[in-house]
């Protein structure tokens, strides 16, 4: 039986609402949003006090980072960069177990949930055992980010993937790297085996699943242009709608290494391929140039942005002022998890474009004045397309993935609705996320959920053996 709510305020895909009744499926889909005049069933309806906004979606994850955000903030060398930061990286990779790896991924979802994330990507190479031989029957890493989302009731796109090569020129991996290998055909033959779970799956069952399978390549330095071609094409057979993601143009002594060895910039290989859908998910774009914003805008392209991940590692600064200025799809992740809040990578987005120009409200626009509304709004659907997951807005047929903001809290006291997502952008809003609904179930319920207590120990116990601890 479909439930209702009577929400104060929401905000919907033409703009704000008032006093909305919002009918969901027992499948977790929005069925309705009707307007105050709409009064049949209404009693029956459960009141939600504060405004209703759409849940993002995490576009770019690395969940095992989150065991060390903080641990590298000290300077190692003189030149201390992100190569220097990879080794840490990799040191903790080849650490992780199956059961780590869970722990720490079950903390982070739910810092997820608490921030206003409601989905989540998780681009993910590690597939094999410390001894860098495989797994033989369930592949242990993978089971173990699928249950960390299932126990904590948030989206998820798995992008299981592909990792050959140490550098470009298609040198071997080095041995901290071993884990990360997996054969084209076993990449392919994985996706294909997942994706057909999932169609029978969905087939036998009344309420879909929170969980797709989509792809991706770790760069262009790990995977040469002839295997992407050749498995993009695969794909495409495999499903002609998959969620395609790549890191490409982070550094950029990656975009000159491409050069030398191709003879063109990473993501000028990319657009000159014809492969470029509005399926593919490019990650960070940090060194793009202005022709190659344009043609990532009109071939449809997402790129996905973790301002506080390139901030942190001193990537560089990306042009989002061009690119929105040509009609680019822009999204976020949180990455290394040195940072896990949508607002705060949003907030950045705005503040760069702010010191660059030396002027405010560079992302507003005329038909949206309101610099925390646009970015969000935008944002949240554009990520939603990206990992392939029916959320992004608050409308039939989407999924009811959503946000309750207390408008009493002190960073939202005084705010119409119309300003809501600029006091959560801009004003730390976050701290007042109450309520977060995820599928048409609530998943935080007074700013906590349900497990945080057991999660957060089995967190503590995941870090303590990684650490050598008892």
């Amino acid at each position: 039986m479909a439930r209702q709510y009577r929400i104060d305020a929401a905000l919907g895909a033409e703009g704000w609402m008032r006093d909305v009744l919002v009918s969901v499926s027992d499948a977790g889909l929005i069925t309705k949003l009707e307007p105050e005049s709409a009064q049949e069933g209404r009693a029956a309806a459960e009141r939600i006090s504060g405004c209703v906004v759409p849940g993002m979606a995490n576009a770019h994850s690395h969940a095992f980072q989150r065991a060390i955000a903080g641990g590298t903030e000290f300077r190692a060398t003189s030149k201390d960069s992100f190569w220097t930061w990879r080794q840490a990286m990799y040191a903790l990779a080849n650490r992780i177990e199956p059961d780590e790896l869970q722990g720490i991924a079950t903390q982070l979802f739910v810092e997820m949930l608490k921030s206003g994330y409601t989905s989540v990507a998780e681009f993910h190479y590690l597939h094999r055992q410390r001894d860098a031989t495989p797994y033989v029957d369930q592949n242990e890493l993978w089971a173990a980010i699928t249950r960390a989302a299932e126990q904590t009731g948030i989206g998820l796109t798995l992008l299981p993937t592909l990792y050959q090569a140490s550098d470009f020129g298609g040198l071997p991996l080095r041995a901290e790297q071993a884990r990360f290998a997996l054969s084209t055909e076993e990449f392919l033959r994985a996706i294909g085996d997942r994706i057909a779970a999932e169609r029978h799956g969905v087939a036998g069952q009344t309420r879909p699943s929170l969980a797709r399978t989509g792809a991706a390549f770790h760069s262009l330095r790990a995977v040469s242009y002839d295997t992407l071609r050749e498995a993009t094409l695969a794909l495409r057979t495999i499903d002609s709608a998959l969620p395609i993601h790549i890191h490409v143009a982070e550094q950029l002594r990656e975009v000159q290494a491409c050069k030398q060895e191709t003879g063109r910039r990473p993501i000028e290989l990319l657009l000159e391929s014809g492969l470029l859908t509005p399926h593919w998910c490019l990650v960070h774009a940090t060194h793009a140039t202005p022709e190659e914003l344009r043609g990532i805008a009109a071939n449809g392209a997402t790129v996905c942005v973790s301002i506080s991940t390139e901030a942190n590692l001193g990537d560089g600064l990306f042009d989002s002022h061009r690119f929105l200025g040509s009609q680019g799809r822009l999204c976020v992740g949180s990455d290394s998890q040195i940072t896990v809040d949508p607002s705060e990578e949003l907030r950045w987005l705005e503040y760069q474009q702010r010191l660059r120009r030396k002027r405010r409200g560079v992302l507003a626009t005329s038909e949206e004045p309101h610099v925390g509304t646009r970015l969000w709004r935008e944002a949240a659907i554009h990520g939603a397309a990206a990992i392939g997951q029916p959320t992004g807005a608050l409308a039939p047929g989407r999924r009811a993935d959503w946000l309750v903001l207390d408008m009493g809290h002190p960073t939202m006291l005084g705010a119409a609705p119309e300003a809501a997502l600029d006091h959560l952008v801009f004003a730390g809003g976050r701290a007042a996320i109450r309520d977060v609904m995820v599928g048409g179930r609530w998943v935080i319920r007074d700013y906590r959920h349900a497990r945080e207590a057991e999660i957060s120990a089995a967190f503590a116990n995941s870090l303590r053996r990684l650490q050598g601890g008892h």
